[in-house]
């Protein structure tokens, strides 16, 4: 078994400039930019480069410049180190990042997977539009005391754990109104800070139902194959070797819990011992360290 695997960062890694020495130097990724425009009907090479920030944090916008930028620099990657993506053996990708690990892995071609996810990101954009929603960071709390903090802040309205990053970092997600009631609540708890997030809306909750039925269609579009490179899921942090069933859980994942920490606990588990994280940032690299302090993380950005 391969003791490497690859990680792929998620919404919110985005930063103007990012891939723009990549496209520069690299026939490969440049590639990559110019179909990825064709697709989508816009210059996102100039998005990328340029922005304006505000743009470029946008759902509808940053996840397929995300997608597109981590593939960039898996083909630098590529390029570089041909032998260390080929004793790759298990990939994961946070939230949005997961389409780049499918790809990655054979699961869906790089044209499919954008289609899929210019579409989600435009659902999800909808789906945040209609309710005031958001999501805060609560460090230092464990999960039953983030539950308590949950069900004492909603007060009717949605409010739930979104994301189980590592240890003492987990991520909030409702409405609006829920999220600032939990902010005070969470320093009364004993949280260390209660962070609200720039994003649009509340993703991995119920307030974006909506958003499945349009992507279920676009996963309906695509055809899916069985993955060549064992791939660790969001939903329940676990490995599938099933096209079916990941295209179903692809669906699943907008509207239920992101579950990180368990599946870097699997890829632990299995014997993995060197991490690669390809695409912009650094944050998966920081929650693999406060899950194992030891283990190595290269970080290409």
């Amino acid at each position: 078994m391969s003791k490497t695997a690859f990680l792929f960062p998620g919404q919110g890694a985005q930063t103007v400039g990012m891939g723009q020495a990549l496209h520069a130097s690299l026939p490969e990724a440049r590639r990559l930019y110019d179909r990825a425009g064709e697709i989508l009907g816009y210059d996102l090479a100039k998005l990328c480069f340029e922005g304006p920030q505000e743009k470029l944090d946008s759902t509808v916008f940053s996840q397929p410049a995300l997608f597109v930028t981590s593939l960039a620099v898996l083909e630098s990657l590529r390029a570089e180190q041909p032998e260390v993506v080929e004793a790759c053996g298990r990939t994961a990708g946070l939230s949005l990042g997961e389409y780049t690990a499918l790809v990655f892995s054979g699961v869906l071609s790089f044209e499919d997977a954008l289609r899929i996810v210019q579409k989600r990101g435009e659902a999800m954009q909808e789906a945040a539009d209609a309710t005031p929603s958001g999501m805060v960071s609560i460090l230092g709390l464990e999960p039953e005391q983030v539950e308590q903090l949950c069900v004492q802040a909603a007060e009717g309205d949605v409010l739930r754990a979104a994301n189980f990053l590592c240890p003492g970092n987990i991520v909030i997600s409702g409405n609006r109104d829920a999220c600032e009631r939990a902010v005070p609540l969470a320093l009364e708890m004993g949280a260390m800070k209660a962070i609200p997030l720039a994003v649009a809306g509340a993703f991995h909750t119920s307030l974006m139902d909506s958003a499945v039925p349009p992507l279920t269609e676009a996963l309906q579009k695509a055809a899916f194959q069985s993955p060549r490179i064992v791939v660790v899921l969001n939903v329940d942090g676990a490995y599938h070797d099933d096209a079916a069933t990941i295209q179903s859980m692809l669906a699943r994942q907008v509207v239920e819990p992101v579950r990180w920490e368990t599946s870097m606990r699997a890829l632990l588990e299995d014997g993995v011992t060197e991490f690669y994280e390809v695409g912009p940032g650094r944050v998966l690299r920081g929650l693999l360290r406060r899950i194992d302090r030891k283990m190595t993380c290269h970080t290409l950005a």
